[in-house]
Order: C-alpha cells, then sequence, then structure tokens
C-alpha cells in the first residue's frame, strides 16, 4: 500500500498552522515556500469555495497557490480558468530504506547530527534555505536529523531528513557549488537510509522538481522509482 504522500510532506516538512476553508486544507507557511503555503484539496470545489479559500489565504498574508495532485484535474482546470499559473511540478520518488544501506560510505564524507551545526545554516543559506525553512526542520515533531557532509577535510553540503509513520523523506539537500558533481550527493541519500533504518523507516523518499535534471539523475542512478508527482498553480496576474 503507497503511503499518503500529503500526509508524509505535512508530517516531515510542515506548516506553522493548518486551517479547513470548505473544501480546502490551507497552510500558513510564514514564507517557508510552496510546499508550507499551498491550499490542497479534501472534496469537489465551487468557485464559491475557491474565492473563500483565495480569502483566507490573502489574510494569512500570502498569495493564492494551490497543490494539485493526481484525482485533482477538475478543480485543475477551474484554477486555470481563473488565470492561475503552473509552477514547480515535481515527482516524489521512492525505494526500501534497505536498497540504499548495502554499500559503506566513505570514512568522514557524511554525519548524522542534530541540532544543525553553524556551518550547516550556513551552506543552507548559501542555498536560499533562509531561516523561515530552518524554522520547518524544528517544528517537525517525528524523528529528524541533519546531514553534514564533507569533502577532502572541507565542508561541502547538508540536508534534512525526517520520518513521519515508516516513511523517511529528504528534504533542503544542499551541496556547495565547489562540491558538486563529487557523488556527494549518492552519499547524502545512503546516510539518510542508514540513518532511518536505526530509526525505523521501511522507505526512503525524496521530492524534486521536475526540472532539475542533476538531482532527478541523482535519485534514477541511486534505483529509486518515481511513485508520485504534483503541481502547484499561483494567481499571479493582478495580485
Amino acid at each position: 500500500m503507497s503511503p499518503n504522500w500529503a500526509d508524509v510532506v505535512d508530517g516531515t516538512w510542515p506548516a506553522a498552522r493548518f486551517e479547513t476553508i470548505g473544501p480546502f486544507r490551507l497552510r500558513q507557511g510564514l514564507g517557508g515556500g510552496s510546499r508550507v503555503s499551498a491550499a490542497s484539496s479534501l472534496a469537489t470545489a465551487t468557485d464559491a469555495d475557491i474565492i473563500a479559500a483565495e480569502g483566507a489565504m490573502r489574510a494569512m498574508g500570502q498569495r493564492p497557490i494551490f497543490c494539485l495532485r493526481p484525482g485533482d484535474e477538475r478543480l485543475d482546470k477551474q484554477l486555470a480558468d481563473r488565470g492561475y499559473d503552473i509552477l514547480d511540478p515535481v515527482n516524489i520518488y521512492q525505494c526500501p530504506v534497505e536498497d540504499l544501506t548495502d554499500t559503506p560510505i566513505p570514512r568522514v564524507t557524511a554525519f548524522t547530527i542534530w541540532s544543525p551545526l553553524a556551518i550547516m545554516n550556513e551552506i543552507w543559506t548559501q542555498g536560499g534555505i533562509g531561516p523561515e525553512r530552518l524554522a520547518i526542520m524544528d517544528r517537525a515533531e517525528g524523528p529528524k536529523t541533519g546531514i553534514f557532509l564533507r569533502h577532502s577535510d572541507h565542508p561541502a553540503g547538508t540536508g534534512f531528513v525526517a520520518i513521519h509513520d515508516d516513511v523517511a523523506m529528504v528534504h533542503a539537500l544542499e551541496i556547495l557549488p565547489a562540491y558538486r558533481r563529487q557523488g556527494l550527493g549518492k552519499w547524502a541519500m545512503r546516510a539518510a537510509a542508514i540513518w532511518a533504518l536505526k530509526n525505523g523507516a521501511k522507505t526512503l523518499s525524496v521530492i524534486c522538481t521536475k526540472a532539475n535534471d542533476g538531482a532527478n539523475g541523482l535519485y534514477h542512478a541511486l534505483g529509486m522509482e518515481i511513485t508520485g508527482e504534483y503541481h502547484y498553480r499561483q494567481l499571479v496576474q493582478g495580485e
């Protein structure tokens, strides 16, 4: 049985607040990006329902944005007709954690650490992952850890992984530009899998925009499979 990916995302990368308005689940992101700010559908919506959700999102200080998953085709068309643009289609990858725990990680390459070291926060900041997203990591309530990567005795990258039910999801994987294409993404995912196995997870997962060729190539190369997808629609015109 496939995990409920909406629940996994909300559990491992949680919004500051959730609110149900009619047939929508709203998220207050406090500047943490689309994933924690988008409304998602719980049932069939009328145009009046959409208008009410838009007003509630604006009241949160957010631009109206909706997350569309398979099965949301009717809402997708309604939003398109209202002038919403498609934003950031993504793939969800998964594999059994054991698939990535079979290769020893080279010494002093990847460490699992929580709370994050100052250098990890600096690497995230350089990658555009600022305090609003660090606050999301703090909010995650289940087992969680940071991943700290080193290369040639230098800090090289960082990531975050958290568990919801028995699914571990990797977020905010950031490799410094000077250390990309050195295999560190692979070691980060293997370190996440080893940690996840020790903490009771059965599945390792990660979300990646379809436009990110490098990351999609990495997850394919690791043998992870696309298990789901979604995209956002955002109202830009007139905002």
